[in-house]
C-alpha cells in the first residue's frame, strides 16, 4: 500500500490535537479540490475511463482516526462535494471518541498492478477499508452505484457485510464477512453498526440513509445520501 506523506504544515496542528489541542481540530480534518497528485492516482481506476463526474465535483478530504488496535491513523477519502462538510464532522465526532475504523484507503490502492487496474471494491471490502467514490455500478447490474457519484460511503465493511440473494442463495460480501452477518452485536466487534451505534446515529443525523435497513437486501456498512 502507498503511505501517505503529509505536509509539515498539517502535521504540527494534529500532533498538537493528540496533545489535547482542540482548536486544532479544523486543521487536522480537511476537505480540499482534488490535488493532482491524487487524481493522477485515481485516473483509469476510481476516476474511470468514461466517468460522467467532473473532477470538480469531488473532493480530497483527510482526517484522523483510531484503527483496531488503538493507534490514531491519517485517513484520506474521495467523496462528493455536496457530503464533504458532512463526512468532516461526522469523522471528527469518531476521532473525539475513539471510534475505531480499521482502514481508510483510496480504494485506487487495491488491485493497482498497472495504471488501468485498481478500485477492486472487493478486495477494499475484504481488508475492512472504508472507502466512498469509485464510479462503478451496483454489483449485478447496469445501474451506477451511488459510490459512482461520491455520495455513499462503506465503512468498516468487513464486520459489516453486503448480505443478498443470488439465485436463491444467500450470498455475503465480503466473504470474510460472514461471521458477522447474522451476528450483529458489539460482543462480536466493536466495529459492527447498529442502530445504537455511535456511526449509524452520526449518520442519520446529517440525513444520511443506512443499507442495514433496507428491505430486500443488508449493506450494514453502506451510508449514502
Amino acid at each position: 500500500m502507498k503511505r501517505i506523506i503529509l505536509p509539515l504544515r498539517w502535521l504540527l496542528p494534529c500532533l498538537l490535537l493528540l496533545m489535547g489541542s482542540a482548536s486544532a481540530a479544523a486543521q487536522c480534518f480537511t476537505s480540499s479540490p482534488i490535488p493532482d497528485g491524487v487524481f493522477e492516482r485515481m485516473q483509469g481506476r476510481s476516476f474511470a475511463e468514461g466517468c460522467t463526474v467532473k473532477r470538480d465535483e469531488l473532493r480530497y478530504l483527510r482526517v484522523l482516526h483510531y484503527d483496531d488496535k488503538g493507534k490514531v491513523q491519517t485517513g484520506e477519502l474521495v467523496c462528493n462535494v455536496c457530503i464533504a462538510q458532512d463526512l468532516l464532522e461526522i469523522f471528527e465526532e469518531l476521532y473525539k471518541a475513539q471510534y475505531p475504523i480499521e482502514k481508510m484507503r483510496l480504494i485506487d490502492e487495491y488491485g493497482a498492478k498497472s495504471k488501468s487496474s485498481g478500485a477492486d471494491d472487493d478486495a477494499s471490502m475484504a481488508d475492512n477499508n472504508t472507502s466512498c467514490f469509485n464510479f462503478r455500478n451496483v454489483a449485478g447490474t447496469k445501474s451506477l452505484s451511488k459510490h459512482a457519484f461520491g455520495r455513499a460511503i462503506d465503512i468498516n465493511p468487513r464486520y459489516n457485510p453486503y448480505v443478498h440473494m443470488l439465485q436463491g442463495k444467500q450470498v455475503v460480501d465480503p466473504a470474510n464477512g460472514a461471521p458477522y452477518a447474522k451476528k450483529r452485536t458489539k460482543k462480536n466487534s466493536p466495529m459492527i453498526i447498529t442502530t445504537d451505534d455511535l456511526c449509524y446515529r452520526l449518520f442519520i443525523q446529517h440525513g444520511f440513509t443506512w443499507g442495514g435497513a433496507w428491505k430486500t437486501m443488508k449493506d450494514y456498512q453502506h451510508f449514502q445520501k
